[in-house]
């Protein structure tokens, strides 16, 4: 069946062209860094909010317009597969990611379960054979269920971890079986509302043990998927223990998991924490930890996780800056984790919104390459703390100074003169790098 018939394969036609379904920056075949476009940027469709989201908010029912909608249980779950790889093929986008609940309804049991989940991903694994569009990740949904009301791996109740274990045993089992070149820890419900019925030192202890078991039992199976975790500070647990990269990072190293996780790192979860995405992305990359990205963006009017589709370029400029910086994403790439707005409800609008997503992240890559060609935060960064390249600076780096040396320099000082930062030139230099790089996009 053809779900999306009034739209053909979307192609690059150019920076002037006036098709919606045209992509105007995105260049698959581009060459950025040695790298084609499609190989350095590894777009990918969230199966979750693309196929299973239905429009819902908390004050009203769902809008969106789904001729798949028309199927219940296991045939909704394969019209579904069939629709996700037609708009694979349409937007020519080399990965997709879910959740396992995504992809197959939740029997009465678990036995049920694992028997829906079977025969989509027999289904799967057939469309796989021809499709070039690979699974970049799966996770298991610990979230949406009243059994997790408590949390999965941190839960108070033995019987629901069990049952989270069980849940990522099969996940892994399923990311092996589809070639997954990553593997997601989201914990969704993994933190507490307050603390005055929390053990927090046994639920990091039992979190710990959840991932030292998921690591050891992949390693069993041979699934050698890099482990990702994706940090959020709340929402929907007041307190998560997966707050933002500083605080994950602390975590793994805590319980020796840092040689087996890298970050999935979200835009807009960035936001929640009250970060900057690129602040999120710079922690992950100096740590050697950036593994991954779910490209969205936040309302800034707004408190809450609204998964818009990423179209502010200043953003895309800046994470693409980090992400050329750490020489790609490995394995990782830039999955959609976004949904149309719930006005947006005609199927058309799934392929606006990441035709506009994919055309900024272009645009920030070409920008990003620019900035870092011509050396203009790296020399400016440099200048500024030059102090640190002799004298005592030199010393404090070499680890040769120490209290008594530095109070003897300091008491043979003079008046101290500190330079600008010049934070608002170098602003308008990215605003001028932006227009520049689109001038020349539209000249061509």
């Amino acid at each position: 069946m053809n779900y999306f018939e009034n739209i053909n394969k979307v192609s690059y036609e150019g920076a002037n062209s006036t098709n919606p379904f045209a992509f105007k920056y995105y260049n698959p075949d581009e060459i950025i860094n040695g790298k084609k476009m499609k190989e350095l940027l590894r777009f990918s469709v969230a199966y979750w909010h693309t196929f299973v989201g239905d429009g819902s908010d908390p004050f009203g029912q769902g809008t969106m317009i789904r001729s798949w909608d028309k199927y219940k249980g296991m045939d909704l779950a394969k019209a579904r597969v069939e629709a996700a790889f037609e708009i694979f093929e349409k937007l020519d986008v080399p990965f997709f990611c879910f959740h396992d609940v995504d992809i197959a309804p939740e029997g009465d049991n678990l036995r049920e379960t694992y028997r829906n989940l079977d025969e989509i991903v027999a289904i799967m694994k057939e469309y796989m054979k021809t499709s070039k569009t690979k699974l970049l990740w799966n996770t298991a949904n610990l979230f949406s269920h009243s059994r997790w009301v408590h949390g999965g791996a941190t839960s108070p109740n033995a019987d629901v971890y069990a049952y989270a274990a069980a849940k990522v045993k099969k996940s892994l089992e399923i990311g092996k079986e589809l070639g997954a070149e990553n593997y997601v820890f989201w914990g969704g419900r993994e933190g507490y509302e307050t603390i005055l019925n929390t053990n927090m030192k046994l639920e990091l202890d039992n979190l710990a043990r959840f991932y030292h078991m998921a690591k050891d039992y992949a390693k069993e199976i041979g699934f050698n998927a890099q482990f990702l975790i994706e940090p959020k500070p709340k929402e929907p647990t007041k307190h998560q223990y997966d707050f933002d990269v500083a605080t994950s990072l602390a975590f793994l190293k805590s319980y020796g998991l840092e040689d087996y996780f890298k970050f999935n790192i979200e835009a807009n979860h960035a936001t929640l924490a009250g970060h900057t995405f690129e602040h999120e992305l710079h922690v992950a990359r100096i740590n050697g930890m950036l593994g991954s990205v779910d490209a969205n963006q936040g309302d800034m009017l707004l408190g809450w996780d609204t998964d818009e589709f990423p179209t502010d370029l200043y953003s895309t400029t800046l994470a693409m800056y980090e992400i050329l910086k750490n020489d790609g994403l490995g394995t990782g790439g830039l999955n959609f984790d976004a949904k149309v707005r719930r006005a947006s409800f005609d199927v058309e609008d799934l392929f606006y919104a990441h035709i506009a997503g994919m055309d900024a992240f272009a645009i920030g890559t070409k920008v990003a390459k620019r900035l870092i060609e011509d050396r203009v935060l790296d020399d400016f960064i440099e200048e500024r703390y030059s102090s640190f390249k002799e004298g005592i600076g030199l010393e404090i780096v070499e680890g040769k100074a120490d209290f008594h040396k530095l109070e003897k320099y300091a008491l043979q000082l003079g008046e101290i003169k500190n330079k600008s930062g010049r934070q608002e030139k170098l602003k308008g230099i990215i605003n001028k790098y932006l227009l520049e790089v689109y001038a020349q996009l539209i000249k061509d």
